[in-house]
């Protein structure tokens, strides 16, 4: 593994006499090429969400194999376990990613290893917290939500134990955005796919029962989830203190400062309400499509599980954008600053409409996966119908939230989720009131996401993220 910490940025080290005419700059993050760095450092995280995403596919397969009341379980659990990831992965991880490579940006390295440390603290004590709170309120959450019956014990069954290793998800993620804000895309993203084998492995053995092992049904799966969790905080826990990474844990004379701390959550704090207004849509939307019953509710799971798969693509450049930003800014080199975050948004919007296209028109593709049930199939290929052309415009929306964030300017990504959770709150009123069917809902969801996307593209666009220091290279 210490052949990884290499594609870190030598923020800090002098530049050497006279690069070769053909090689990457040193600090190629702050100077190379925008396009080709970008998708450098992206593709790593396309391929750990590439991960992440078989191991919802493989979970949902599991589940589908357990019948219709498991999988609507999942569909009903998943905004909540969407939260928590998005929560300490984009949102307070994006302000830790940030922070530090605002840091490294300007060549303060001690800096940067003294901001990991609060944030490190900051994971704990949140991610604590929330295990506590969904302990505590999780089934009055999951009634509110629509769970009844067959489907609310099953929900419950999979919570008791996920939400009791919320902790460790919160420290995980905390410590890839550490690396992540380094410029370190390698390591994080060979462990999410080490943890997402070991997930899919222990979640099928539990849950159905292989190799002699007794079924646990739902709660196998939970189980199988926080095992590579844990296993992922073990080897990058190691990797920082072994003093492989950029930044260090150990820090001489190390005490807390609030300065640190506001550095962090002026962006990452901010930056929470994203997810919780994300899952709020998504659970608005969950609780109103459970009134057409379970076949329903379960189809729009999995053309969520779509959703997220393809966004994964947005979110893959967004992260990749937060160094690259957040360095530039740290640097003054605003113009290079905006470039990169609109250089990632046109790859996300490309890469997302060329994926999404074929399968909205031929949905069994995807659908297939998970049931054989025909009523489930049908309602999943609509929504993947009517909305699945806006899923480019979500892709658009979601990397110009990670660039906001490498500029700690992330007010307007937040204001563009509120609209988005507006636009649903409203608009399902009025179907509501009028008995229109779940068709009208699912256009509502795409009407949804194409508000998000527009109004973030706007608010990037005329916010301020600094003055200009210094030129900025041509590089494209």
């Amino acid at each position: 593994m210490a052949d990884l910490g290499q594609t870190e940025v030598a923020a800090t080290q002098p530049e050497p006499p006279a690069a070769p005419a053909t090689g990457r700059p040193q600090n190629y993050i702050l100077e190379g090429p925008i396009t080709s760095t970008l998708l450098r450092l992206a593709t790593p995280n396309i391929l750990a969400m590439g991960a992440g995403i078989s191991v919802l596919i493989a979970e949902t397969t599991y589940i589908g194999l357990l019948g219709i009341a498991p999988l609507a379980a999942i569909a009903l659990m998943f905004p909540l376990i969407i939260l928590m990831m998005t929560m300490s992965g984009g949102a307070m991880g994006g302000g830790v990613a940030s922070a530090i490579a605002r840091a490294m940006g300007a060549g303060d390295t001690h800096r940067a290893s003294t901001l990991a440390l609060h944030a490190l603290t900051i994971g704990i004590a949140v991610g604590a917290t929330f295990s506590v709170l969904l302990l505590v309120f999780g089934e009055q959450l999951l009634i509110w939500m629509g769970g009844r019956n067959d489907v609310l014990r099953e929900a419950k069954a999979f919570s008791q134990i996920y939400f009791s290793g919320v902790v460790l998800i919160w420290v995980m993620n905390t410590l890839v955005a550490i690396l992540r804000g380094t410029g370190n895309m390698a390591l994080p993203s060979m462990i999410v796919f080490s943890s997402a084998a070991c997930q899919i492995i222990l979640g099928g053995t539990l849950s159905l029962g292989l190799f002699g092992v007794p079924q646990f049904g739902i709660r196998g799966i939970a189980v199988g989830q926080l095992s590579g969790v844990a296993i992922g905080v073990a080897v990058m826990g190691w990797y920082i203190l072994s003093g492989r990474s950029r930044v260090s844990l150990r820090v001489p004379n190390f005490q807390f400062h609030r300065e640190m701390f506001t550095d962090i959550l002026k962006v990452g704090a901010l930056a929470c309400f994203y997810p919780v207004q994300s899952v709020l849509t998504a659970g608005v939307l969950t609780s109103m499509l459970a009134h057409f019953g379970p076949e329903v509710l379960a189809a729009y799971g999995i053309g969520a599980r779509l959703e997220f798969f393809l966004t994964s693509i947005a979110f893959s450049c967004g992260v990749a954008s937060v160094p690259m930003v957040g360095m530039a800014v740290g640097a003054g080199r605003i113009r290079r600053a905006r470039r990169v975050a609109w250089t990632g948004a046109v790859i996300s919007a490309v890469g997302v409409g060329a994926l999404v296209a074929p399968l909205a028109l031929f949905p069994d593709l995807w659908t297939g996966l998970f049931t054989e049930n025909p009523t489930v199939r049908k309602a999943a290929g609509q929504y993947l119908l009517i909305a699945g052309p806006m899923f480019s415009l979500l892709g658009v929306g979601i990397s110009l939230y990670f660039s906001s964030q490498g500029a700690a300017k992330v007010l307007g990504s937040v204001l563009a989720q509120s609209v988005r959770l507006a636009v649903v709150i409203l608009g399902g009123l009025w179907l509501m009131k009028t008995d229109a069917g779940y068709i009208w809902f699912f256009v509502l969801a795409g009407a949804a996401m194409a508000s998000f996307g527009l109004f973030t593209a706007a608010t990037v666009r005329l916010t301020s993220w600094g003055t200009e220091l210094r030129p900025t290279p041509q590089a494209s």
